[in-house]
């Protein structure tokens, strides 16, 4: 039975994705769980997996289209599976007759070289090729032949929509690139990875300067466009706590006896805000149309800092995980993340955000809300500070939290009685088991 490839959602709040690129053509055979095409959606740009085994058929979206949630893009035909809904622009149907000795014989020409003749107006047929496919090449020397060339658009630049646009925004000539998609087309990735030469800015300074401007990536781009969002829409409000963190390193030092994965202060932080949310689930909502949608299952999303920008992968039921099995799971996500390798269900499903910088000897920090999630916990390093212990100044590691709220989901009293308990936690480890 065919199966329908659709544009997938990734974020409760996600209404579109734009199509990147597909790994497969149209009439090509698919393996289930296979890579079959790569989405940009509100997070991050991932591979999808194919949904089923068999044929790729009926393409409707192409590379740079921004295509809404749930819509049908494709279809993977079983074995012995025809579907006549389905039509590809590339394969234009031979015109009907009543003389079957008089059809003419199919003609196998790549997507933009049919596109091509088309808009030139060109009878497929006629064109000659030397490797059995059509390809644009061959049409522009059947233009030449025939003087329709100087009718095209002077040096015309095979680009998909998105490489156009990326294109325009930053300033960049077309003709300067060369593309790696079909017919050596120019895609998205291509645009994003030109860097060009720096250009003098000033004659003021007898010293010549240079300034070089860099074409972000796909991951920062969404991420710049996230945050922008989240940072103009989002009522925020901060709330800092600060805490003693001498029974929680005794923690992970007497965890690390039993634990095969290396335990990281990180994977404590996971356990003990997990447990805390299932005590303030306020925390672990969502602001969703208006309207307050208590989670059911508490996934903290860690931000992880790559070469091309920032990802949050989640770890999913992480209040049901014991340590070591926290600690497994964060390592397997960020090697993944730094090749680039996350996968849809990997940066899914996020209830609440974790954001460290203790390891680069940060001291306190405010982090901007993961929309649609009510709240960010913004984690600072463990330094030694004097402070008053039964009367005395004692010298004690300190922990400084920084809660960031959206104030639509979450007031100051419930943000209060969330960092009351998480400080209590971190204190006392122990008291989580009541």
């Amino acid at each position: 039975m065919a199966k329908e490839v659709i544009m997938p959602a990734l974020g409760m709040a996600q209404e579109t994705g734009t199509l990147l690129r597909w790994f497969k053509s149209a009439g090509d055979a698919v393996a289930k769980g296979e890579p079959l095409m790569e989405v940009e959606t509100d997070k991050a740009a991932v591979e999808i997996e194919a949904p089923a085994s068999g044929t790729l058929a009926g393409i409707l979206a192409h590379e740079g289209d921004v295509i809404p949630v749930g819509q049908r893009i494709a279809v993977i035909l079983a074995a012995g599976e025809f579907d006549t809904t389905f039509t590809l622009p590339s394969q234009p149907k031979p015109a009907a007759t009543t003389q079957p000795d008089s059809q003419p014989k199919p003609v196998n020409a790549t997507p933009v070289a049919a596109r091509l003749a088309a808009e030139q107006n060109i009878d497929l047929s006629l064109v000659k090729t030397n490797n059995g496919q059509i390809r644009k090449e061959d049409v522009l020397a059947y233009m030449d032949e025939r003087g329709k060339k100087k009718d095209l658009i002077p040096s015309r630049i095979l680009a998909s929509p998105k490489a156009k646009r990326i294109a325009k925004e930053h300033g960049i000539d077309l003709s300067l690139l060369s593309g790696t998609g079909p017919d050596h087309a120019i895609l998205a990735n291509d645009v994003l990875s030109y860097s060009p030469a720096s250009v003098q800015v000033t004659n003021l300074n007898p010293v010549s300067t240079q300034s070089e401007t860099l074409a972000v990536s796909r991951v920062w781009q969404v991420m710049a466009e996230r945050l922008t969002q989240a940072w103009t829409s989002i009522p925020h409000f901060y709330l800092i706590r600060e805490t003693n963190a001498s029974r929680m390193m005794a923690w992970r030092e007497t965890a690390q006896k039993s634990a095969t994965e290396k335990i990281t202060f990180t994977d404590l932080l996971v356990k003990i805000v997990a447990t805390s949310l299932r005590k303030h689930p306020r925390l672990n909502s969502s602001w969703l149309g208006n309207n307050i949608v208590l989670n059911a299952d508490v996934n903290i999303g860690l931000a992880v800092a790559v070469d091309d920008g920032l990802l949050v992968p989640v770890i999913h039921n992480a209040d049901q995980l014991n340590l070591s099995q926290i600690a497994a799971r964060r390592v397997e996500l960020v090697s993944k993340a730094q090749a680039g390798k996350l996968a849809l269900n990997d940066l899914g499903g996020g209830t609440f955000t974790i954001s460290n910088l203790g390891m680069y000897g940060v001291d306190a920090f405010n982090a901007i809300v993961n929309p649609p999630q009510a709240a960010i916990l913004a984690v600072s390093r463990i330094a030694d500070r004097v402070v008053p212990v039964n009367g005395q100044p004692v010298v004690q590691p300190m922990l400084t939290f920084s809660l960031s709220c959206d104030h639509r989901a979450v007031d100051g009293a419930r943000g209060a009685q969330f960092l009351q308990t998480l400080a209590e936690f971190v204190e006392e480890p122990l008291q989580m088991m009541n």
